[in-house]
């Protein structure tokens, strides 16, 4: 999907809980499932999300 900047309540230190614009994606997987467990994708897209949450990119790009 493409990337859009939606509000999403996050949790701040000082101020609590408090809206704020994040961009986001919607990720989605297709598997045969004869191939690979259900469980080995959920384990997959989570390590994938965790890597765009990181966005520690810099070295990749050459930056």
């Amino acid at each position: 999907g493409a990337v859009v900047k939606r509000a999403v309540v996050v949790d701040d230190p000082q101020l609590g809980e408090i809206i704020v614009p994040r961009s986001m994606v919607y990720l989605a997987l297709s598997y045969d499932h004869r191939l690979v467990d259900g469980a080995d994708a959920a384990r997959y897209l989570a390590a994938v999300k965790e890597r765009l949450e990181a966005a520690n990119f810099e070295s990749e790009l050459g930056l």
